[in-house]
């Protein structure tokens, strides 16, 4: 993996590669927003060491490999709601720490272990995260980033919706690890759904992915590093548990 801004060279005629990505993470469906991108961050720095990431099962948790020392908790609200909440946690020798925290919104109708494209449900489990890309430049991403007006979201939809895309971060769901976020092969099949990101947040639910504010995504991308194996954990909070 590279470090500092990597940044691959993505014509701007990769449109149809997205679109089978933008099909997961938005849809022409969308109500109005509530809220701007760029609503305030949840900074909540915690300076007590723990064992491991609070609220997730031991099931969860032995899929963290060991040598994961980022982690990305998605706590959602409840298994048919559009709202959670983001944790960053970062490993200090063998105690985790938790670094940051903000408001989010994930799949709008929930959350589901059966992902399949348009339930618009976001996947429950732990996955890596490997690539990151955007419309806009990688703020001193450390993620490898691709910049391309491809991924910018269609303007039939409501304009809230359309810096959705300016910065997002692939997590690795039934994608191939190493290509751009909006490649669309689909390795378990098309079936499964895809293209499920971290990207800007629009004020309300999306189709399965996990939304944050502009100041968020901008944290993550300056601080996630390849070097420390980043990963996701995410979930409705009782399926995070149980």
């Amino acid at each position: 993996m590279r470090k500092g801004s990597a940044i691959r060279a993505t014509a701007v005629a990769a449109c149809g590669a997205l679109a089978m990505s933008l099909a997961a993470c938005g849809s022409s469906d969308h109500g109005p927003a509530a809220a701007t991108s760029d609503q305030a961050d949840h900074a909540q720095p915690r300076n007590t060491a723990l064992k491991r990431i609070p609220d997730v099962s031991d099931r969860l948790w032995k899929r963290v490999t060991a040598d994961s020392r980022q982690v990305v908790a998605v706590y959602g609200a409840g298994r048919n709601s559009p709202n959670s909440t983001v944790v960053l946690f970062s490993k200090h020798d063998s105690t985790w720490k938790r670094t940051r925290s903000w408001a989010a919104h994930n799949g709008r109708k929930g959350w589901t272990t059966d992902h399949h494209e348009g339930d618009r449900r976001s996947p429950v489990g732990v996955f890596t995260l490997s690539d990151a890309g955007g419309v806009l430049d990688a703020p001193a991403a450390k993620l490898p980033y691709t910049k391309s007006a491809s991924f910018q979201a269609p303007h039939y939809w409501k304009k809230g919706y359309w810096h959705d895309f300016d910065y997002v971060i692939a997590i690795d769901y039934n994608r191939v690890k190493g290509t751009p976020p909006n490649d669309p092969t689909r390795p378990q099949g098309q079936s499964k759904g895809g293209g499920i990101w971290l990207h800007m947040d629009h004020g309300s639910g999306t189709s399965a992915c996990v939304s944050l504010s502009k100041s968020a995504m901008q944290y993550l991308l300056r601080t996630l590093d390849p070097e420390q194996h980043p990963v996701v954990v995410m979930g409705d909070k009782a399926e995070l548990k149980a």
